[in-house]
């Protein structure tokens, strides 16, 4: 594969680009200590903020925290509501709490299940609590087949279809509420006695309010009261009573059971007063938040896509405005198709979430300080986030959690790599120059020292001028110097040769025709039969010396009248016919065997030169075949091209010659068959002369059986 100076030159500039590689891998090892150094700080940072959380026992005093473990769909949490809900039934602001709303079945039911009277359960619903500033709300999606409201003179609530709610004090008593409607609409609680399962009222309770409203397989509930009410204790539990007559319970479903103070379920929320904490440390670069042991989230502050950790400012650049254009409109769009730029507007998973969960976490709960790595879900940001326990009493009762983003490291570690890329591409293209400039010179010299050589020898081989050697001031001018020596040289012995065959063809036809002439005339007037056979035999032997003289000179004729040959378009079937028919007398001890498939292979050319063609191949077919055995001729076609093959069954052609045998001058015959008769390896030559006229090629080898040998002509059809 030829390879020019240029090309090598530029390969090797190649590595040149080991410096940038260096350079790129040392800013990402940089990258890497700023990482491992941010990841110290995180942890540093969660440590300092757990350390104001420690001991403060006012601040995880609440049920909710002090649990051991989480009862699902009965120990409940107050979802942080961005804005007040409107009571109107409808629960079409209740986005922020979707993710934590629970359906409510007869898995949940708290009645006597052991009754063997018991009705199945016909009642079922979704529910979730949220939490606006000092308000807690409750919203109730209810299935029921039959909704029975309070009657319009009745003085109990017990008879109907109604709510039940119980939580603690601030004291830690018990405290029992009921809604019974009786009708759709607003609506205000009951305080009930608490002793269990009485129904006693005691009053209204004007602070538990809200909206009951009837739909097509149910009602909507959707109530609220003030979050001090609750000491963190809470129930609620809906009645289902589905006969009127009777008025008697069918089922009650509820979170817990609100008529056993030790069965109640806890309400968690996010702390006011740890958020209020949270936000006079100020963590501007930084989202921060408390969990308990739960993981349930107590507080937050911070925003994620703002905290960047290290900022990175980039400095106001001195150069020309020209090169901040450039820099500014290409070289900066160039470096960011392989850097990643950071960006803040990156998918925050966590931007709702009531939970958490992660490694960092469960091990600062072990009692150990963590660190986790984490990619956002489009991939746009690498989080890192650290966690430290909280401890209470020596047990740890929760864990901070702070988080970053690596972006302020990212633009410090691009802002390097543009820098980088700066100063290794200006070596790179000055050294690229330098050696294009050096690799064209060097290359133009030796296309010219090429240029000249060719130009100085013909398409026969014949040297037609003079090489004038280059200045010798390196090795291509010392190369230059000896082409010219040689060609000089070849030059000399060249017009030797040239003069002896000129010299020695006029000396030879003259005395061969004087031969010639002197041995008829011996012949004529000999009349002893041993003396005219010595003169048969020297005009055997003048006949054999014409011959040399002439095939010597037949393709240098046949190459000169083919510029004067008229092509005309004809049908090779018929040129093909007409020679086998031929051969057929001309060689009796021979079968010429035709096979046409094609009836119509128009080309364009001259039909007797081709015919001369057929004859040399044919020629050469019968000469190295067995005796007695069949030649065998084929055209066809095939998309554009008309193909003749010629096959003999005989001596193989030998390996390597299937291109050298159409050179001139080269025979593969044994030396005494040629020396039966002239033979100067001219046949084939002819042969392929005649086919690249036609704008066809010929090839020869070997039949896959080794029995013979095959040639095979193409030419392209005429449209």
């Amino acid at each position: 594969m030829r390879i020019p100076i240029r090309a090598q030159l530029l390969v090797m500039s190649l590595f040149l680009t080991a410096i940038p590689i260096i350079g790129y891998q040392y800013v990402w090892e940089l990258e890497s200590y700023l990482r491992a150094g941010q990841e110290q700080t995180m942890i540093g940072t969660a440590r300092a903020v757990a350390s104001a959380l420690h001991e403060r026992q006012t601040l995880f005093d609440s049920p909710a925290t002090q649990r051991e473990t989480v009862r699902p769909g009965t120990d409940l949490y107050a979802v942080p509501i961005r804005a007040p809900i409107v009571l109107d039934g409808k629960f079409n602001d209740w986005q922020d709490a979707e993710p934590l709303v629970r359906h409510y079945d007869e898995r949940y039911r708290i009645d006597d299940t052991d009754d063997p009277f018991a009705q199945p359960v016909s009642l079922r619903f979704d529910h979730a609590v949220g939490r606006y500033q000092q308000f807690v709300y409750a919203m109730f999606a209810v299935k029921d087949n039959v909704w029975i409201p309070r009657g319009a003179n009745a003085r109990g609530i017990e008879n109907n279809d109604h709510l039940l709610i119980a939580m603690s004090d601030s004291e830690g008593n018990i405290q029992r509420f009921a809604i019974a409607p009786r009708a759709g609409g607003w609506v205000n609680g009951f305080r009930l006695e608490p002793q269990p399962n009485s129904y006693e009222v005691l009053g209204n309770e004007t602070q538990i309010q809200g909206q009951w409203v009837a739909t097509e397989d149910g009602y909507n509930i959707e109530i609220r009261f003030p979050f001090a009410m609750t000491g963190g204790d809470l129930a609620f539990a809906l009645v289902d009573v589905d006969e009127s007559i009777r008025a008697t319970p069918v089922s009650i479903i509820g979170t817990a059971n609100p008529n056993q103070q030790n069965e109640l379920g806890t309400i968690a929320s996010q702390s006011t007063a740890i958020e209020e904490l949270l936000r006079s440390l100020q963590y501007a670069r930084s989202r921060v938040w408390v969990v308990d042991k739960h993981l349930r989230v107590l507080a937050r502050a911070g925003d994620i896509q703002q905290a960047e950790g290290l900022r990175a400012t980039r400095r106001s650049s001195g150069a020309p405005q020209w090169w901040q254009y450039i820099e500014r409109e290409y070289l900066l769009p160039l470096y960011y198709t392989v850097l990643t730029r950071p960006s803040n507007d990156f998918i925050d998973e966590l931007a709702n979430a009531f939970a958490l969960q992660g490694t960092d976490i469960a091990n600062a709960l072990d009692g150990n300080a963590d660190a986790l790595w984490r990619l956002s879900p489009d991939n746009k940001a690498v989080i890192l986030s650290a966690a430290h326990p909280i401890y209470v009493d020596q047990k740890v009762i929760g864990a901070v959690i702070v988080e970053q983003t690596t972006n302020g490291i990212r633009t410090l570690r691009n802002q390097a790599l543009e820098q980088l890329f700066h100063g290794m591409l200006a070596i790179m293209i000055v050294a690229v120059l330098v050696i294009l400039l050096f690799a064209t010179r060097i290359s133009n010299r030796i296309r010219r020292l090429r240029d000249d050589t060719e130009a100085v020898i013909d398409a026969s081989g014949k040297i037609v001028g003079e090489l004038k050697p280059m200045r010798r001031y390196d090795e291509i001018g010392d190369l230059s110097a000896s082409f010219s020596r040689v060609l000089e040289r070849l030059t000399h012995y060249t017009q030797y040769l040239e003069n002896m065959a000129s010299r020695l063809s006029h000396e030879l036809r003259t005395p061969v025709a004087i031969v010639r002439s002197s041995l008829d005339n011996l012949a004529v007037i000999q009349t002893d039969e041993s003396e005219k056979a010595y003169t048969e035999r020297a005009l055997t032997g003048i006949e054999r010396l014409s011959k040399i003289l002439t095939r010597m000179s037949e393709a240098t004729r046949l190459e000169a009248s083919l510029a004067s040959v008229q092509k005309l378009a004809f049908n090779l079937k018929d040129v093909v016919s007409v020679c086998c028919e031929s051969y057929t007398a001309i060689y009796p001890s021979h079968s010429i065997e035709l096979k046409i498939s094609a009836e119509k292979a128009t080309v364009t050319g001259a039909p007797d030169l081709l015919a001369q063609l057929l004859d040399k191949v044919v020629a050469n077919a019968v000469e190295f075949s067995h005796s007695n055995t069949a030649i065998g001729l084929h055209l066809w076609t095939e998309q554009q091209t008309a193909f003749v093959s010629i096959t003999n069954q005989g001596q193989l052609l030998p390996a390597g010659m299937e291109k050298d045998v159409f050179q001139s001058m080269v025979s593969v015959r044994e030396q005494a068959t040629q020396q039966e008769d002239v033979h100067l390896g001219l046949g084939l030559y002819i042969a392929r002369t005649i086919a690249e006229f036609h704008g066809g090629t010929i090839t020869i080898d070997n039949l896959p059986d080794h029995t013979g040998v095959c040639v095979i002509l193409s030419l392209p059809l005429s449209n």
